[in-house]
């Protein structure tokens, strides 16, 4: 039987590791956070629903080793493989909006 891990939110996460906002490690934290915030919310969502990589690999139709890449931001995703992953692997929906 999986177990669930307790799941923080994206700001718990990120007060705890790189400390408030206005701080030097915070700021410079700010630069990247945009392309690793997509890597955590697929790992915690993933972790939520009590599937491994591999299964999550499984139900989109890739490998453990890309969805690895992606959570640890060390591989950029597009846009129509994220939605895949989304929908086919966590079951939910992706929306997009662009702020101006």
């Amino acid at each position: 039987m999986k177990t669930k891990k307790k799941i923080k939110t994206l700001d718990q996460f990120v007060d705890e590791e790189y400390g408030l906002k206005g701080t030097t490690k915070r700021d410079k934290f700010g630069k990247g956070y945009e392309s690793f915030k997509i890597g955590f919310l697929l790992q915690q969502v993933r972790l939520s629903r009590g599937l491994t990589q591999q299964e999550l690999a499984k139900k989109c139709g890739t490998n453990k080793g890309y969805i690895s890449k992606i959570e640890n931001n060390i591989k950029e995703v597009r846009i129509s493989t994220l939605q895949k992953i989304v929908e086919l692997g966590l079951g939910g929906k992706l929306d997009l909006f662009i702020r101006v």
